[in-house]
């Protein structure tokens, strides 16, 4: 009986290998000639032309049926030399190279943020981390641009003001390319940019500013999210002075999977769309693209090493930390375990996510009022009395509502005093940071910013030990809004709504 027990449980332990070395030794399904070189998914079993054939014909249907980038385009790829990025940077290199079947018709340049500033790593490591990222882009031909993560703090105000995006006729992709075959191809303009890039010289001072900023963050989840805000940032404005119209990401299926269920845990509903989807055109003139939203992270496993694309482990933020150390990586730890088990559930998340959609052009046209500070998405606080949120919000005032003392007295304000209690729920009638006044004056600094973010940015900005230490350009585009809505408010009665204008 237990020899019988044991041979059952190792016939167990052997099935799972018994299965991959049955699909192994199958035909591929493709050609039906070669023998099988990878497994993708239970029955997906190809050889390895026919593997490579599929990897790369995916990449470039993907940006053939969207036409969102236009032939002659400046395209800047955001790479930060992991494996999807890399893999994608790879696809773009063989497309528009001389021999390539269906050549790839934008201009690429490539853009990699460093970030050894928010781990502490020193100087010299940063720089040989550097070095070895440029010998990789030097080798591509395109033109390059290395950005230490401490330059997002002198961006200027406009890069959270979303600018506008001119809507195009149908016939305008078509246009494109009669011009573009007209003019001929853009490779001089490549080599004509290319130039020694490396490491800019950083101030320690800029490193500290950075660091305080992210220490100010008492969770990591906090952390990540107001990180991934600031890098989005820096990518934008170097797109838009570097003169591209398309910001390609590297985000990866599995990648987009952990994503959505991260950004409907912290709040972000409203804009999934913008950021898993496709095409992302918050901020109006620089769309950003996912061409790599189809590869899961096995698949491109298996190409970067099977043909040898180079890509680096490089540090962050969630580095060696547990599961539960923040939302982020807590959700990616469920969904890759629940992968491991069940192979179709990125694909199963993924095609859910997929059918959301916005309306591009709607957000687009949305005055930079209407947008957050930190996301730039349309602001979803803006709600009927009766919504989850308001009760949220509700039940949040009360459970911070302090009993006010009675043997201490308390002199009336007059209520335009300076210094009045302006929480957003309802003034509590009393002066700011007085005796029985329900806010703190912590809460009193997130409240001047509570209307120009969405509830998630919010969230983010209430773990944060002050507001003082968000970037100069956050601060300034809050007090010019700030300013700007007081001047609309003080001028409303001398303006026509628009039912008395078409009267």
């Amino acid at each position: 009986m237990k020899n019988t027990h044991h041979c059952i449980s190792h016939l167990f332990h052997i099935l799972p290998q018994i299965f991959i070395l049955y699909h192994v030794l199958k035909k591929c399904v493709k050609c039906k000639e070669e023998l099988a070189a990878v497994l993708i998914r239970a029955g997906d079993a190809y050889c390895r032309s026919c593997f490579r054939e599929s990897f790369i014909h995916k990449f470039r249907a993907m940006l053939g049926k969207t036409r969102v980038i236009f032939p002659g385009e400046k395209v800047l790829l955001a790479v930060s030399g992991g494996p999807s990025s890399c893999s994608m940077l790879s696809q773009v290199q063989e497309g528009v190279s001389q021999n390539a079947h269906k050549k790839l018709r934008f201009v690429p340049g490539i853009v990699y943020i460093e970030e050894g500033g928010t781990l502490g790593q020193s100087k010299e490591l940063r720089r040989k981390t550097t070095s070895e990222l440029c010998e990789m882009f030097r080798s591509t031909g395109f033109p390059f641009y290395i950005l230490p993560l401490e330059q997002v703090l002198d961006l200027p105000g406009s890069v959270v003001a979303p600018s506008s995006l001119s809507d195009q006729p149908s016939s305008a992709y078509k246009t494109a390319v009669d011009h573009f075959l007209q003019s001929g191809s853009s490779a001089g303009v490549m080599a004509e940019e290319q130039k020694d890039v490396s490491l800019p010289a950083v101030q320690e001072s800029q490193t500290q500013l950075l660091q305080q900023l992210l220490g100010s963050a008492k969770t990591l989840t906090a952390k990540q999210d107001l990180l991934s805000a600031l890098r989005q940032h820096l990518l934008v404005h170097t797109a838009r002075t570097k003169g591209y119209s398309k910001l390609m990401l590297g985000d990866s299926c599995t990648r987009l999977a952990v994503k959505l269920f991260t950004s409907i845990s912290l709040g972000r509903g409203a804009q999934l769309a913008q950021d898993t989807g496709f095409s992302d055109c918050r901020y109006g003139d620089v769309i950003a693209v996912r061409p790599m939203r189809e590869y899961s992270a096995k698949e491109i496993a298996y190409y970067n090493h099977m043909f040898k694309v180079p890509s680096f482990v490089i540090p962050s933020l969630d580095t060696k930390t547990p599961d539960k150390a923040s939302i982020q990586r807590l959700t990616e730890s469920f969904v890759t375990k629940l992968q491991a088990d069940f192979p179709s559930t990125v694909s199963t998340i993924y095609r859910t996510g997929e059918k959301l959609q916005t309306a591009c052009r709607s957000s687009s046209a949305a005055e930079d009022i209407d947008r957050c500070l930190l996301c730039v998405c349309s602001l979803d606080t803006v709600v009927e009395e009766a919504s989850a949120l308001q009760a949220t919000l509700i039940s949040e005032q009360l459970s911070q509502t302090k009993a006010p003392q009675t043997s201490v007295a308390v002199k009336s304000e007059p209520a335009a005093a300076v210094g009045q209690c302006c929480s957003s729920e309802g003034p509590c009638g009393r002066t700011e940071g007085a005796v029985g006044c329900y806010i703190s004056p912590k809460e009193h600094e997130v409240t001047k910013l509570r209307k120009l973010l969405c509830y998630s940015c919010q969230r983010t900005i209430r773990d944060m030990s002050s507001v003082h230490h968000l970037p100069h350009y956050v601060l300034s585009e809050a007090q010019r809004r700030q300013n700007r809505s007081v001047m609309k408010k003080q001028i409303s009665e001398f303006l026509l709504d628009d039912a008395d204008e078409n009267d």
